[in-house]
């Protein structure tokens, strides 16, 4: 009998401890994509037309995320907005890719790779373009979600205003100015919100 209640007992622990690992997270998880996400992209060509060659190219990469009507509460937008550094996109990080210097809001940007974030004061009156040094953030093993522990290289700040017509999805446009084509405009919009930068172009014509 108490051979067959020891033997009993050990079932239980054996089932119990298998639930039990059950019901536990592993340690290390992976999350994939098993369909494409949606992903955006503005670039920026120069092409020497005599040559037949290009001369260097700019682009932005970046996730899409929706406009929610929730965000028009204007309370519930500046709290996670103002005094914080917003991912600005979705799922992967926001790349700049240059291979040309560039003069953003009056800043000299050397010709290289570029995480991007954007930056609202704690006052909610301006806003930034946040700079992150790709290294770094590998370095640091920081995901995009975790770009409010990100080191910030530098900012250049971008003018904002509301516009009557919103845009349902992140939208980021580069566009050439047509009397100079080195000077570019960055426009985002997302709902109402629409910032803009002026860019200065260092290519040789």
């Amino acid at each position: 009998m108490k051979r067959h209640l020891g033997f009993l007992f050990l079932l239980m622990l054996c089932v119990g401890s298998a639930a039990f690992a059950q019901n536990q997270k592993p340690v290390v998880q992976a999350f994939d994509s098993p369909t494409p996400d949606e992903r955006g992209a503005t670039r920026i060509l120069y092409w020497h037309t005599a040559k037949k060659a290009p001369l260097g190219q700019l682009a932005i990469d970046y996730g899409r995320p929706v406009w929610k009507k929730e965000y028009e509460n204007q309370a519930l937008f500046d709290g996670f907005t103002k005094g914080k550094v917003w991912r600005f996109g979705k799922d992967f990080w926001t790349t700049l890719d240059t291979g040309l210097p560039l003069k953003i809001g009056g800043k000299e940007i050397p010709a290289g790779l570029y995480y991007l974030g954007m930056q609202r004061s704690a006052d909610g009156a301006t806003w930034n373009l946040a700079f992150v040094d790709p290294v770094k953030a590998r370095k640091a093993g920081l995901d995009p979600f975790m770009i409010d522990k990100a080191p910030i290289e530098f900012t250049v700040p971008v003018s904002h205003e509301k516009v009557a017509e919103s845009a349902d999805k992140l939208t980021i446009v580069l566009t050439t100015a047509k009397d100079d084509i080195k000077n570019v405009t960055l426009k985002i919009n997302w709902g109402t919100l629409q910032l803009t930068a002026p860019i200065q172009v260092a290519v040789s014509m």
